[in-house]
This record gives C-alpha cells, structure tokens and sequence, in this order.
C-alpha cells in the first residue's frame, strides 16, 4: 500500500507499512513468549513451526488490512486493530497443536475473546509493538476528522 505518486503516504498507508514490518515478528513472539511462560522454554521446532505458520498465514491478514484501510471510511465495519487481534488466531493455532496449556483468564477475557485461549489480543497498538502507537494514533485521528469533514459538508453535523 506503499504510496507511490511522489506525495506524502496517506495515514491509511503509512498505517498499513507500519503493520507489514511488524506483523511476523509479533505474531512468532507471541508463540515463543508464551512457551516460555507455561513451559520454561520455547523448542527450537516449535519456533520454526511458529515462523512457517505465521509466513504461511499472513499474507492474508495484510490482504484484509488491505482491504479496510482502501474502503471508504463511511463503510467501514472493522478496525485495523481488529484485524490483528482476529490475527492471534495464528499463534494460538501453533500454540494448540504444540500442546501447550490454555491460560486461566478472567470472565471478561473468555466472554470478550472466547477463542484467544492464551489471552494474545492487543488491546492497544503498542501491545503489538510500539512502533504503532504513532501510527495507529493518527490513522484514527484521520478518520475521524474525515467523518467529521463530511458530515459538516452534508449539514449533519
């Protein structure tokens, strides 16, 4: 989503590079910490595992962050935080399959997030790096002053 017009990249891009250099790294992370936790350690297949899995599967998490930051800020029905956090299903998956035990979580983590049973979802930017506050502040910030922009211009403000 790089701009490529010679202008200054749009927060909407600049959003979506930020997420493209960290995603892998996050999400192998999350595998290997939370081995650590519950096992003392994180064996080398299981990080391999991690990072063949993550490679595998996030190209389609860039697709659908893609595909919100190019939709129109009035259709919009997620948020790019919520594309990550429905990314968690990735290391869980690897996590499940090495056997490795669930987390004991409080009542508003299990109805709020019943499958990240190893408690993974971010629930600010900087959880997944902090390498995205900044970004994620102002993507947020853009979408609203251009909601805000066209509800004046219709008078609805």
């Amino acid at each position: 989503m790089t701009c490529a017009t010679g202008t200054d990249p749009s927060p909407p891009e600049v959003l979506f590079d930020a997420v493209s250099r960290v995603l892998e790294p996050w999400l192998v992370s999350a595998v290997v910490a939370t081995a650590r936790s519950h096992i003392g350690h994180c064996p080398e297949d299981l990080v391999a595992t991690a990072r063949s899995e993550v490679q595998q599967q996030t190209p389609a998490v860039l697709a659908d962050l893609h595909a919100l930051l190019a939709t129109d800020v009035d259709e919009q029905r997620d948020t790019p935080l919520g594309v990550l956090r429905r990314a968690v299903a990735i290391p869980t998956q690897v996590l499940v399959a090495a056997g490795i035990p669930a987390l004991r979580r409080d009542t508003f983590a299990r109805e709020a997030f019943p499958d990240d049973v190893y408690g993974l979802t971010p629930a600010t930017w900087s959880d997944v790096d902090s390498s995205l506050h900044e970004p994620g502040l102002i993507w947020g910030a853009w979408k609203a002053k251009t909601v805000l922009d066209r509800r004046r211009h219709e008078g609805r403000r």
